[in-house]
């Protein structure tokens, strides 16, 4: 496969799409962090709009490219997995923002902050798992890289056990507990997305390895 991509010459377009997607989608991950850590600087819903146009433009690029190229640089199935499972990042974040731009009013006093930088934390291990593609799916590395995604998904799953017992055994208002259950568990969602892009990834240099 290599050989015929290094006497066509394509394909390699597919390594920059798709870092472009997972750089996007970690712009995506910093700006939630910094709406819940500096709710009042300005519009909630332009950063987040701006991204996810821009990771629906990329989708689109490379499942074009995929239909119109003849030689790429990795499998179509794997390109196909990876562009869908990027895509969803920012899709989820997004969600966040619109339904915390909606009820934040109703939770004040509600920590989101630290889970929302394990996010951006996860998702800036995913770009490099992404760049690590191009260069010569070395296992060692991506391996480490994948440990680290593992152990961060870990570390936002013990943090949920404090606010939860806070807004459920201590609190009193049910409404309150059940919006920002609903919240934590997108951000949950958005840092599960960073890990099936990891495994994706993973998967694709023990394949190739």
């Amino acid at each position: 496969m290599f050989s015929l991509q290094t006497i066509f010459g394509k394909g390699d377009k597919f390594y920059g799409l798709l870092e472009q997607s997972a750089a996007t989608a970690h712009e995506s991950a910093k700006a939630l962090h910094e709406l819940l850590t500096n709710p009042a600087g300005g519009s909630v819903m332009a950063a987040f709009t701006a991204t996810r146009a821009r990771e629906k433009e990329l989708a689109a690029q490379i499942s074009e490219g995929l239909v119109n190229t003849f030689v790429t640089a990795l499998d179509r199935e794997d390109i196909e997995a990876l562009n869908s499972a990027l895509y969803k990042i920012p899709k989820t974040i997004e969600k966040f923002a619109e339904r915390y731009e909606i009820v934040a009013d109703r939770l004040v006093g509600v920590d989101f902050a630290q889970r929302a930088q394990v996010l951006q934390r996860s998702s800036e291990v995913v770009a490099e798992m992404i760049g690590e593609l191009r260069r010569g799916l070395r296992i060692d590395p991506v391996k480490k890289l994948q440990d680290r995604l593992q152990a961060l998904e870990s570390e936002g799953d013990r943090m949920l056990l404090a606010p939860y017992r806070t807004l459920y055994i201590e609190g009193g208002d049910v409404m309150r507990a059940m919006l920002a259950k609903d919240l934590f568990e997108l951000i949950e969602k958005a840092i599960d997305k960073c890990r099936d892009v990891g495994n994706i990834v993973y998967s694709i240099v023990l394949k190739n390895s």
